[in-house]
């Protein structure tokens, strides 16, 4: 059931006075309940069955997901943490509790396969239009917004997986496949790169520098060579390589130690 206003310990009366009322904070803390009421979702959910996530807050995170540029698992963290999403989706408490971003990835098919996919995005322009914000913000599209996030996640799954490589070798190994990176990029970091997600251009010169990237890490402990292998150089449970290594288009482990070798 879609929560209401009205209880004292909630983020509404933390953010009023603090969040700008002309705001999409404020606009959207106003008007969500009449932006997605449940009957506008209704026909999403009458054969399988409804989320235990209310609709209007998936409504509202995919919302401010577009205007802040987050993939899905930052929309949930900073929906999870930040007041001011939890204040938009109708003044939540600040201990209501957040959701997987894989809710977020069923509310986007569910929609794609509706005869009204852009449902979501033209109440909310309609809105816009009635407060006189189109014109300040680009209008929500809702095809480049799927392409966006999609990006985002993809880069973010590459990224974090070569972060992980490189977390697992000792110093030498990792000098060694630092030095086969060509991104201006340490990897040092959480957190998606600086792009504008919503240029498909962009998107595609991104998402390639780090496929480059990820194939020489990839390449390298897969062949022979200084890097070939594990050579010891992950940090592992009893010494074994977390990495493993790659044969073709699987992945292999690194081999157990003879019988009688001391591993």
């Amino acid at each position: 059931m879609t929560p209401t206003q009205a209880d004292v310990f909630t983020t509404t009366s933390f953010c009023e006075g603090r969040v700008a009322a002309d705001s999409i904070y404020g606009l959207l803390h106003r008007e969500c309940f009449e932006l997605f009421p449940d009957a506008l979702f209704a026909d999403l959910f009458c054969d399988i069955g409804r989320r235990s996530v209310p609709p209007m807050i998936v409504a509202v995170v995919m919302v401010l997901q577009r205007i802040e540029g987050c993939s899905d698992r930052e929309a949930v963290d900073r929906f999870t943490y930040d007041a001011r999403w939890k204040y938009a989706a109708g003044g939540l408490g600040f201990d209501y509790p957040g959701f997987v971003h894989t809710v977020l990835v069923d509310m986007r098919a569910r929609l794609a396969a509706s005869e009204r996919p852009d449902r979501i995005f033209e109440v909310v322009l309609e809105m816009g239009r009635r407060a006189g914000l189109v014109g300040r913000r680009r209008v929500l599209d809702s095809t480049a917004l799927y392409d966006a996030v999609a990006t985002m996640d993809t880069v973010t799954l590459i990224r974090s997986a070569i972060r992980g490589l490189l977390a697992a070798c000792d110093r030498v190994l990792e000098a060694e496949l630092r030095g086969l990176l060509a991104r201006d990029d340490d990897y040092r970091t959480a957190g998606k790169p600086v792009c504008d997600y919503e240029d498909p251009r962009a998107r595609e010169v991104l998402i390639d520098e780090l496929a480059k990237d990820a194939h020489a890490l990839l390449a390298a402990l897969d062949g022979p060579g200084p890097a070939g292998g594990c050579h010891g150089g992950c940090r592992g449970a009893g010494g074994g390589c977390r990495a493993g290594s790659r044969r073709g288009r699987g992945w292999r482990s690194a081999p157990p130690p003879a019988p009688g070798s001391s591993g």
